[in-house]
């Protein structure tokens, strides 16, 4: 594995998970693939396809105060034209009442190249219980 498609990798994900901190809804869906699926704790058990079901959610974050996403531990596999990046993803944000706090959640995410460019296609994430 190169360890600068890897550094790519890293770097997209992180760009990724900002943009959902920031509610950049542009930057978010130019980073994923149109048919991505995903598991999740929203998707109450199924695997949801599409952007249009996270969409709802940049659109309900509008005032909300913006999160801080830190990857932890990353595991990278590069496979040709596909890549699996494991983390734990540690979201610091204030709550209602104004106070700091912490949540975690275990994430897997898969990329791949389509026409030159990587794409985010699947990921699933897993609260920390």
């Amino acid at each position: 594995m190169s360890n600068s498609t890897a550094q790519e990798i890293l770097n997209l994900t992180q760009q990724l998970l900002d943009s959902i901190a920031e509610g950049d809804w542009s930057t978010y869906s130019k980073l994923c693939d149109p048919s991505i699926t995903c598991i999740e704790g929203e998707a109450l058990g199924h695997v949801v396809a599409g952007l249009d079901f996270h969409k709802f959610y940049f659109d309900l974050a509008g005032g909300a105060s913006k999160p801080r996403n830190t990857i932890c531990h990353p595991t990278i596999r590069v496979m040709g034209d596909s890549a699996l990046i494991a983390y734990f993803r540690l979201t610091q944000y204030v709550d209602a009442n104004g106070h700091p706090n912490s949540r975690g959640t275990e994430e897997t995410r898969i990329w791949q190249k389509v026409q030159g460019e990587w794409r985010h296609v699947h990921f699933h994430r897993s609260p920390v219980k």
